[in-house]
C-alpha cells in the first residue's frame, strides 16, 4: 500500500493518466475517411450538404463556446472540463453513427465544436497538478501521445478500409469503445487544488520587467512543497480561495493589455491568427476536395495513410527547428512571409492539378510548412512570458483565428452566404496565403533593412582612426 500511495503522489501517475486520456480520445480511425462515410451509402448526404450546410457549423459553435470554456475551465480546476470533453467526443461519435438527417449531422458539429474548445483542459491541468519545473518533460509526453494517437487512428483506418476489415458503421463502434476507455480514465485523474486565474496559489508572485516572468515561491513554500513531494498540494494554505469574476476579468484585462503592448509579439500573433485560420480551413475541408478529385466511390484513396505520413513529417519538423541557430527576432518575419508563399503554392496546385497524388503531396507540405512555422511562433511569443500570460496570449490568438475563420465561412462556404464549390474556395483559400506572404515579405524586408542599418549607426570607428587620434593627441 505504501509503494501505491509513493506512487499516486508522484508527479508521473496524473501525468500517465493524462497520457493515456490523450492516446485513447485521439484514436480516431474513421476521421480520414469522413466524407466518403458521410457522402457514401451509409448517410446519403451530398456533397453541397456537406460542405455548405454542415461543416460550418462547426466554426460557429467552437467560437461561441471557446471563451466560456476558457474561463470555466479554469474555474472548475480543469478535471470537471476534460470529463465533459471525453463525453461531448462520445455524444459526437454516437450521433455520427446512430443519426442521418442534415440538422442530426449539424448537431455532431456543434457538440465536436465543444470538444474542440475543451482542448484547453487538457494541457492546463498538468500545469496545476505538477512542479513547474517537471511541466515541459511532462507537456512533452502529453503531446506526443496525441501525436501517437492521430497517427495510429490514421493508419488503423487506412488499413481497415484498404483491406475491408470493417464497414464504416463498425469502426464507429470500435471508436465508441476507445472513447469510452478514455472516459474511464478521465474519472481516475486527481482533483487539482489550484488554477491560474480563479484559484492561484498562495505562493507570492514576484515579476521582473513588469510582470514578465514569474518568480514563484518563497525558501518556506519550497520547503513544504519538498516535503509533500506530491502532485497536488494537500493543504489548505497552498491556495488562496477563488478569487471573483470581475477580479480575474480586471487582471487579465490588464495583462492583455501589457503583452500587446510590445509591437514584436503583436506581429507574431497577427501572422498567428491568420494562418491558423487558414490551416483550419484547409484542413476542415481538405477530404471534400479529395472526394472531388477522386471519388471514393469509384477508386481507392489512402486518407489515412496521408493523414498519418503529414503528423509525423509535421513533428519532424517542428522537432527539427529547435535545432537551427537562426536569429529569428530577426528573419523571422521574413521566414513567415517566404514559407506562407509555399503554402499558397502547395494550395494552387492542390486546386489546378486534377490529379490526387499532386493533392496528397500538397496537403503534406502545407501541414509540414505550417507545424514549422506555429512553432517558430510559439517560441518566439513564450520567451520572456509567464505560464499564465502565454495561455492568455494563446487564447486570445485562438479568438482572433477564431473570429476570422468565421467570417470567411459565413461569406466564402455558408449556403446563406456566397456557398462557393469546393474548387473556388480553395483559390480562396490559396489566395488568402499568398495576401499573408505579401504582406510579412514586405515587412520582414523592412524589419531586415532597420537593423542593418542600426547595425551600421552603432558601428564604432576602426582601430587605426583610433590609433591616429591618440598620438595626435
Amino acid at each position: 500500500m505504501e509503494a501505491v500511495k509513493r506512487w499516486r503522489s508522484d508527479w508521473r501517475y496524473p501525468t500517465a493518466l493524462l497520457c493515456i486520456y490523450g492516446f485513447f480520445s485521439t484514436v480516431k480511425p474513421l476521421e480520414p475517411f469522413l466524407i466518403p462515410f458521410m457522402t457514401g451509402p451509409d448517410k446519403n448526404l451530398t456533397s453541397e450538404q456537406v460542405n455548405n450546410q454542415i461543416f460550418p457549423v462547426w466554426t460557429y459553435s467552437y467560437l461561441c463556446v471557446l471563451v466560456p470554456v476558457f474561463l470555466l475551465t479554469d474555474w472548475l480546476r480543469y478535471k470537471p472540463v476534460v470529463v465533459y470533453q471525453c463525453v461531448m467526443l462520445f455524444i459526437t461519435t454516437a450521433l455520427l453513427l446512430w443519426t442521418n438527417s442534415v440538422p442530426a449531422m449539424q448537431a455532431t458539429q456543434f457538440t465536436y465544436g465543444m470538444v474542440t474548445a475543451s482542448d484547453v483542459a487538457y494541457f492546463s491541468y498538468i500545469y496545476s497538478v505538477i512542479d513547474l519545473e517537471k511541466y515541459r518533460r511532462a507537456t512533452s509526453y502529453c503531446r506526443s501521445v496525441q501525436l501517437l494517437g492521430y497517427t495510429v487512428g490514421s493508419v488503423l483506418g487506412q488499413l481497415m478500409v484498404s483491406f475491408d476489415l470493417m464497414s464504416y458503421s463498425n469502426i464507429l463502434v470500435f471508436t465508441l469503445v476507445l472513447t469510452s476507455i478514455a472516459l474511464f480514465t478521465s474519472f481516475l485523474l486527481p482533483m487539482p487544488q489550484q488554477s491560474m486565474f480563479f484559484h492561484r496559489r498562495r505562493t507570492p508572485l514576484k515579476d521582473r520587467e513588469d510582470e514578465t516572468v514569474e518568480k514563484r515561491g518563497t525558501k518556506n513554500d519550497a520547503e513544504e512543497r519538498e516535503k509533500e513531494k506530491g502532485p497536488i498540494a494537500e493543504d489548505s494554505e497552498e491556495s488562496v480561495g477563488a478569487q471573483s469574476c470581475v477580479q480575474v476579468l480586471l487582471r487579465l484585462w490588464r495583462d492583455f493589455l501589457q503583452c500587446y503592448s510590445s509591437r514584436q509579439l503583436l506581429y507574431w500573433s497577427v501572422w498567428w491568427a491568420m494562418a491558423t485560420c487558414g490551416y483550419n480551413q484547409t484542413v476542415n475541408y481538405v477530404q471534400v476536395l479529395w472526394e472531388h478529385v477522386q471519388p471514393s466511390q469509384n477508386f481507392s484513396i489512402y486518407n489515412g495513410g496521408v493523414e498519418a505520413a503529414s503528423n509525423l513529417l509535421s513533428a519532424a519538423t517542428a522537432y527539427g527547428i529547435g535545432f537551427t541557430a537562426v536569429r529569428w527576432e530577426q528573419w523571422g518575419e521574413l521566414a513567415l512571409g517566404g514559407f506562407s508563399g509555399l503554402e499558397a503554392a502547395s494550395l494552387f496546385l492542390m486546386t489546378f492539378i486534377g490529379n490526387i497524388w499532386v493533392c496528397y503531396c500538397g496537403y503534406v507540405i502545407f501541414k509540414c510548412l505550417y507545424m514549422l512555422l506555429i512553432t517558430i511562433a510559439m517560441f518566439q511569443i513564450a520567451t520572456d512570458l509567464s505560464m499564465e500570460r502565454y495561455a492568455l496570449v494563446f487564447g486570445a490568438n485562438t479568438f482572433g483565428a477564431l473570429a476570422l475563420q468565421t467570417v470567411i465561412t459565413s461569406i466564402v462556404v455558408d449556403s446563406g452566404g456566397l456557398g462557393l464549390d469546393i474548387i473556388p474556395q480553395f483559390i480562396v483559400y490559396a489566395s488568402y496565403f499568398s495576401v499573408i506572404s505579401v504582406v510579412f515579405s514586405l515587412r520582414g524586408l523592412f524589419s531586415v533593412r532597420k537593423a542593418q542599418r542600426n547595425k551600421e549607426k552603432s558601428t564604432p570607428p576602426d582601430n587605426d582612426s583610433l590609433d591616429c587620434e591618440e598620438h595626435r593627441l
